[in-house]
């Protein structure tokens, strides 16, 4: 179903999926047609979607922001979890990969939840900043261009709430992180970010290996 699980047996794997996904139809298409790409890699497991959903009803988010939509996978797996008064900042810079979430968040019934950002994030989180939106938002998630984490996560510390929650895709970066030989700007960027959150005493935070990595912080 996704081939992200580092370090997971593909048995064990296989089994969590049978067993326990909870995934709607909707979501199961979009992910379909979104394996048929040649970057396919770049979207979430379903059972990331699902424990990010999870996460979102557990803390009663009503605003999420997303930096990096793909194809819409998570976008649209947070939006169906939000209640009817829920919304959605969905940052990017494509319009040809967001036409497609756009297609499915009609389908779904919940495009009028989301509030979509063609424009480089920085430049997007700046501006919502600027508009008095610190503190604004529940939950964020962070899976875009990977040099640009660090800066995407400092804004998102300031645009989320006390307590509530910043998630980070890609945090172990198919094991890369973990081994000394890789030096490439992505490889050393994660690496870092780890290292900083770890240490971070604005934040609690557990790095999970669910699909490549997903770090959970929850500011303080």
């Amino acid at each position: 179903m996704t081939a992200k699980n580092t370090g997971l047996d593909e048995r064990v794997h296989a089994f969590m999926l049978e067993s326990t996904l909870r995934e709607p139809a909707i979501l199961r298409e979009l992910r379909e047609e979104t394996a048929l790409r040649t970057n396919a890699g770049m979207q979430i497991g379903p059972e990331q979607g699902q424990f990010m959903a999870l996460l979102a009803q557990a803390i009663g988010a009503r605003r999420y922001l997303e930096i990096g939509v793909f194809t819409g996978y998570s976008s649209l797996a947070m939006a169906l979890a939000l209640s009817d008064e829920g919304r959605v900042t969905a940052c990017d810079i494509s319009d040809e990969y967001t036409a497609v979430a756009r297609r499915y968040w009609a389908r779904a019934g919940v495009a009028e939840k989301i509030d979509l950002r063609i424009a480089p994030a920085l430049q997007t989180l700046d501006a919502l900043l600027a508009s008095d939106q610190a503190g604004a938002y529940d939950i964020a998630f962070i899976d875009a261009d990977k040099p640009n984490y660090d800066a995407y996560y400092e804004r998102c510390l300031q645009l989320v709430r006390a307590n509530g929650l910043i998630l980070i895709d890609n945090m172990l970066w198919s094991g890369q992180v973990a081994d000394p030989a890789c030096h490439d700007e992505s490889t050393n960027a994660l690496r870092a970010l780890d290292f900083k959150i770890g240490r971070d005493e604005r934040v609690d935070c557990s790095l999970l290996a669910v699909c490549d990595g997903l770090m959970v912080a929850r500011k303080l």
